[in-house]
C-alpha cells in the first residue's frame, strides 16, 4: 500500500469540485473562512476554476473536472487535494482521469459521499491509501468541531485514536450566513451486532485492511472498468478487510438490494466485518428497520457488525484511512478506532 507524504506545515492544499460546486455568496463565504482557518494554521490554499461553477448540479463537463484534477496533481506545490463539496455526478469524470499521473505522483486526496467514487476507484486501482472524511467545505465552519482538527492531525502524519463522539446532527440545516457548525442534538449510540445474531452490546473488536465509503455511489463502480474490488481484497486477504460503509438515501428495499449485489459480486470475500455509519435518509418501507436489512444479508456470513457509527452524513465524522489497517472496537453504545500505515 501506497502512503502519500504527510502534510507539513507551509505545504500547499489543492481543492476541485469533483462532482458539484459552490454557487452563491454563502458557499463563496464558507469558502473563503475554510481558505483563513487554513492559512492560520500556516498552510496555503489553492483552487481551480470550477470549484465556484454549478450548473444543473455539476462544476463543469466531466473531461473538464478530470483535467483540473490533474492539474492539481501534476503541481509539485500542491501536497493535499480535498473535494470543494459532494454531489451526484462524479462518476462521468472518471473516464478522463489519467491513473498513470496519479500513480507516478501520489497525494492524499480526501472527501466524502459522491467523492467515494474517486476515493475508492484510486485506493483498489493503485494501492493509494486516500481519505474518507469532511469535504472541503465543512472547514468553513466559524469554529471547528474537534472532529475537523483530528483529520488534520492525521493528515500531518499523526496516527491518533478516534473516539466515538458524545452528539451528533441529526438532520439538515439551510445555511444562512455560510459559517455554521453543527447542531448537535442526539446521542450518539453505536450498536453491535455479534456473529450470533445477538445484539447484547459485547465487545466487538475488529482488525484489518479499511475499505469502503458510501454505498449508494459503491453500487455504480460495480461491474465497471473501474472495479478492482475482487482484485484488491484478495491480494490483502491475508490481512483481511474490514468494511465501512453508509447511505445516503437507501430507503430499506435499496440497501437489502445493493448489499445483495456486493456480496454477490465478490467484494466481501475475505471480509473480517463491517462497520456502518448513520444513514442519512432512511426509509423503512415494509416495516423493515436499518439492523434488519443489513443483517438479513449479511448475517448469513457469521461476521461482526457495527452500526451507527461516526461515519458519513451525520456529522461529527471519523477520518478514514481507505487502504490502511484499522483496529475499531465497539463497547457500551461507543468506541473507536486507530489506523496502521503498512
Amino acid at each position: 500500500m501506497i502512503y502519500p507524504v504527510n502534510l507539513e506545515k507551509g505545504n500547499c492544499i489543492g481543492v476541485t469540485a469533483t462532482s458539484a460546486g459552490f454557487d452563491g455568496e454563502t458557499d463563496y463565504r464558507r469558502l473563503d473562512n475554510a481558505i483563513s482557518h487554513f492559512k492560520r494554521l500556516g498552510y496555503y490554499v489553492i483552487t481551480t476554476p470550477n470549484v465556484k461553477t454549478c450548473h444543473k448540479g455539476r462544476s463543469g463537463h466531466g473531461k473538464t473536472r478530470a483535467e483540473e484534477l490533474m492539474e492539481l496533481y501534476k503541481d509539485p506545490k500542491v501536497r493535499v487535494i480535498f473535494a470543494a463539496s459532494g454531489g451526484d455526478f462524479l462518476v462521468e469524470m472518471l473516464p478522463y482521469i489519467d491513473f498513470n499521473l496519479i500513480l507516478d505522483n501520489p497525494k492524499w486526496i480526501q472527501g466524502f459521499s459522491d467523492t467515494t467514487g474517486l476515493n475508492f476507484t484510486i485506493t483498489t486501482n493503485l494501492d493509494i491509501a486516500t481519505i474518507y472524511s469532511y469535504n472541503f467545505s465543512t472547514f468553513g465552519m466559524a469554529k471547528w468541531h474537534k472532529s475537523l482538527s483530528n483529520n488534520i492531525l492525521i493528515l500531518e502524519g499523526n496516527d491518533i485514536l478516534q473516539e466515538s463522539f458524545d452528539l451528533y446532527q441529526d438532520g439538515y440545516y439551510k445555511r444562512i450566513t455560510g459559517l455554521e457548525e453543527f447542531v448537535l442534538e442526539r446521542e450518539v449510540q453505536w450498536k453491535n451486532i455479534l456473529p450470533s445474531g445477538s445484539n447484547d452490546n459485547k465487545e466487538i473488536h475488529i482488525k484489518g485492511r479499511l475499505l469502503g465509503g458510501c454505498l449508494d455511489c459503491l453500487l455504480n463502480l460495480v461491474g465497471t472498468r473501474f472495479d478492482k474490488t475482487k482484485e484488491f481484497v484478495e491480494k490483502y486477504r491475508e490481512d483481511g478487510i474490514l468494511w465501512f460503509l453508509e447511505s445516503y438515501d437507501l430507503n430499506s428495499a435499496a440497501l437489502i438490494r445493493g448489499l445483495w449485489q456486493l456480496k454477490e459480486a465478490g467484494w466481501f470475500k475475505n471480509a473480517v466485518g463491517f462497520i456502518f455509519g448513520r444513514p442519512a435518509m432512511y426509509d423503512n418501507i415494509f416495516d423493515i428497520s436499518y439492523e434488519e436489512a443489513i443483517s438479513s444479508v449479511l448475517g448469513e456470513l457469521g461476521l461482526p457488525i457495527i452500526m451507527e457509527a461516526d461515519i458519513g452524513h451525520k456529522h461529527p465524522q471519523f477520518t478514514m484511512i481507505n487502504g490502511a489497517i484499522a483496529t475499531v472496537k465497539a463497547y457500551n453504545n461507543k468506541g473507536n478506532i486507530i489506523f496502521e500505515r503498512r
